[in-house]
């Protein structure tokens, strides 16, 4: 199916764009700046225009899913962070519902049910991405929203612990940018992630296990 990824040029994005091929699907990776072009093809998948801050109706265009990566990082001002992690995913999420898509999985993080619980750098974030979460269980689509502990750029090894239940996992965890990826691409078709909201860190059950018990 043609999947447009949002983010598809951060660390996780690119790890997403390959994948998505191997799975036989079409990737579209919006990017702001057409000097990504090139990069996006490289890694499998085509390349369509688009800005968060901006109208989406032509990168959302005819898409059957879409997933949502992006995200404004702990290094940007709460200012920032509340265009793009709140207000820009609500207009993807608006322009989905128009758009009539079907399936839309959010990357989100653990700690947003308790945004004051956070680190004090990363309430903000922690707060915008639970209001886009809250708006995204509101749809009409059928949503996935993925919760991963801290990101870390090692390698893969698809041995995770995954919990559907607030405070379900002991303490933060962590998880690879490549398991987080890998874990989006398998939710586009597994049914038992529809409706669910779920964390995700590094553990001792294989990844295909894990989602299972969700």
């Amino acid at each position: 199916m043609n999947i447009l990824v949002v983010g598809a040029n951060g660390r996780t994005g690119r790890h997403l764009l390959p994948l998505l091929k191997a799975a036989g699907h079409t990737a579209r990776a919006m990017i702001r700046n057409y000097d990504q072009r090139g990069d996006m093809v490289a890694l499998g998948a085509e390349a369509v225009a688009g800005d968060l801050e901006k109208p989406l109706g032509y990168a959302v265009g005819d898409n059957r899913a879409c997933i949502f990566a992006a995200g404004s990082g702990s290094k940007t001002g709460p200012e920032k962070t509340i265009d793009v992690d709140f207000h820009g995913a609500v207009r993807l999420i608006e322009t989905c519902e128009r758009k009539k898509i079907r399936r839309f999985i959010m990357l989100s993080s653990m700690n947003t049910d308790e945004p004051e619980s956070g680190p004090e750098k990363l309430r903000h974030y922690l707060a915008a991405k639970a209001a886009a979460d809250e708006r995204l269980r509101q749809s009409l689509m059928d949503w996935t929203i993925v919760r991963p502990g801290y990101l870390s750029d090692e390698a893969s090894h698809e041995m995770l612990e995954v919990s559907a239940s607030l405070g379900g996992l002991e303490g933060a965890g962590s998880i690879s940018r490549e398991d987080v990826a890998k874990v989006l691409v398998a939710c586009l078709g597994r049914d038992n992630t529809v409706g669910k909201t779920f964390d995700v860190v590094d553990g001792k059950t294989p990844l295909e296990e894990a989602l299972d018990s969700i």
